[in-house]
């Protein structure tokens, strides 16, 4: 008689979910019998190359943050995704960081970088760096940590006998350290930075190494996992609805008729704005994003998912080209080349009426390479919700505006056309990635990973009877350290598939 072999569905086929099965279907040899499911008609979940005005571009994941150590740079390289001439497209920072940036302040005063702009960078560099060394005291949001040594910068600049500079440029750089408070809210996703834990800041980590985008693109690392993993294993449209786990089997419910599935594990890996949609707290706004539990969540695991946080970052790609072109001056017979679109950072103050109220929320305009005619603006929170809402024509508008304001002498730039993500209405993740609110803490993320039924009090000093694992949870609000990333998603999914191996092993 063959033995049964233990069933596990992995709902979810994007890094998380691929990484478990792939790690099942690879370690476990044919111990189980693995099946993923996939609500969307692609792998991949918040991974997303496309293509855009002859470039490649990332709708979402877009950065390997290290390369030194970094499980998703190997699975780039093993990928061939690596090298140039793989990629075939130009793409995002294919030529790494401009050492020089255009700072200009609203209305088109460009702004000195060795005496004011460069200075406030380097302030607000080294206080999240301090704050990421948890060296940073106080406690609090991070905005007002940020607030705060500006306020001591420009007092000690007082003090010193060079005078306080003057209410003018003092605005100027308060407009410098929110356009980098919008840059920090795209990293993190948070809306709003006085929401965003400070002391937290200290437990987050990156891989060593520089921060680099892949070549061929980022989907081409899901991929290579699916392709890996038999034949049938991923099933796309099945999206689950209700998840009855309070007895074995463990059965799934899925929308649209899809047939129902019973099964002993199941790896969950959806995103944290389902599942908090999954409390009620947001299910009128999920669009039928909400999973049903079967018993409901257990207190401790609804508590960690209502006080993280998870927020919505958005990419705005705008194909420019230039329109009243300067005289080009003759010099020596030699025709000077065309001025290319600057890495312009917008420090804003509410002067020019025109601009609207979301373009304020975007700390750059900057080509994504040298010399390219395709630029991108990041957006977060409420302005990135909004900018998914709006028309192609109201979008043009505004950046228009902003651009007229910015750059105003020539040449002048228009905008083509433009691609933009949409991550806060997309139903299958209702947002991008998490962050560590004020309020709740990294043992929230270590909640977030903990599998059910939950095991004993670790008072109860008697040996522990073997838990069934009936569900248990990655994605990247499940990892302590890395949460928010690719690699936080993937070593989640390893976690995970590790765990049922050692359980079978007994």
């Amino acid at each position: 008689m063959v033995a049964k072999r233990p069933r596990v569905v992995v709902v979810g086929a994007g890094i998380s979910g691929l990484a478990a099965a792939h790690r099942l279907c690879g370690a476990g040899g044919d111990r189980f019998e693995v099946a993923v499911v996939e609500a969307g008609d692609r792998v991949g979940g918040r991974i997303l190359t496309s293509e855009f005005a002859g470039h490649r571009v990332e709708m979402g994941a877009t950065w390997v943050q290290g390369v030194v150590g970094s499980p998703v740079y190997a699975l780039a390289r093993d990928a061939g995704a690596l090298g140039e001439e793989e990629g075939g497209l130009p793409y995002e920072r294919m030529d790494g960081f401009p050492d020089r940036v255009l700072t200009v302040v609203e209305g088109g005063e460009v702004v000195d970088a060795d005496t004011v702009a460069g200075p406030i960078e380097e302030l607000y560099r080294g206080m999240m760096e301090g704050a990421r060394a948890g060296e940073a005291g106080g406690g609090g949001g991070v905005e007002e940590y940020l607030r705060r040594g500006l306020r001591a910068y420009q007092a000690a600049r007082s003090a010193g006998g060079g005078g306080g500079g003057g209410k003018e440029l003092e605005e100027v750089e308060e407009a410098l350290l929110a356009m980098h408070i919008n840059r920090e809210r795209t990293d993190t996703s948070a809306d709003d930075l006085g929401d965003l834990d400070l002391t937290a800041e200290g437990e987050y980590r990156d891989f060593p190494g520089k921060h680099v985008t892949i070549p061929g693109g980022y989907s081409r690392v899901v991929e290579r996992l699916a392709a890996a993993l038999p034949p049938g294993t991923v099933r796309l449209g099945f999206r689950l609805r209700r998840l009855e786990w309070g007895g074995n089997p463990v059965r799934l419910h899925f929308a649209d008729g899809a047939p129902p599935l019973t099964t002993d594990h199941v790896i969950l890996t959806v995103s944290l704005g389902v599942l908090k949609a999954s409390l009620g707290k947001d299910a009128s706004g999920a669009g039928g994003a909400a999973i049903a539990f079967d018993p409901p969540l257990p207190l401790f695991k609804r508590e960690a998912v209502a006080r993280l946080g998870f927020g919505v970052v958005n990419k705005l790609f705008l194909e420019v080209e230039t329109v009243e072109p300067p005289e080009p001056e003759d010099v020596g017979g030699v025709q000077p080349a065309a001025p290319g679109f600057p890495f312009l950072h917008m420090a804003f103050r509410g002067h020019v009426s025109k601009i609207p109220w979301w373009m304020r929320g975007t700390e750059s305009i900057c080509p994504v390479h040298a010399g390219s005619t395709v630029a991108l603006a990041w957006f977060a929170g409420r302005e990135a919700a909004h900018l998914e809402s709006l028309p192609d024509d109201d979008v043009i508008r505004g950046l228009h505006a902003a651009l007229d304001s910015f750059l105003p002498a020539a040449p002048r730039w228009r905008v083509r056309r433009i691609k933009r993500s949409g991550w806060a209405t997309d139903s299958l993740f209702l947002g991008s990635y998490s962050y560590v609110a004020v309020g709740s803490s990294g043992d929230d993320l270590d909640l977030m990973a903990e599998p059910l039924p939950r095991g004993p009090d670790a008072a109860d000093e008697r040996p522990p009877p073997p838990q069934p694992l009936r569900v248990l949870f990655a994605g990247e609000a499940t990892h302590r350290t890395h949460y928010s990333t690719t690699h936080a998603a993937y070593l989640s999914g390893l976690r995970e598939a590790n765990r049922l191996l050692q359980h079978y092993r007994g």
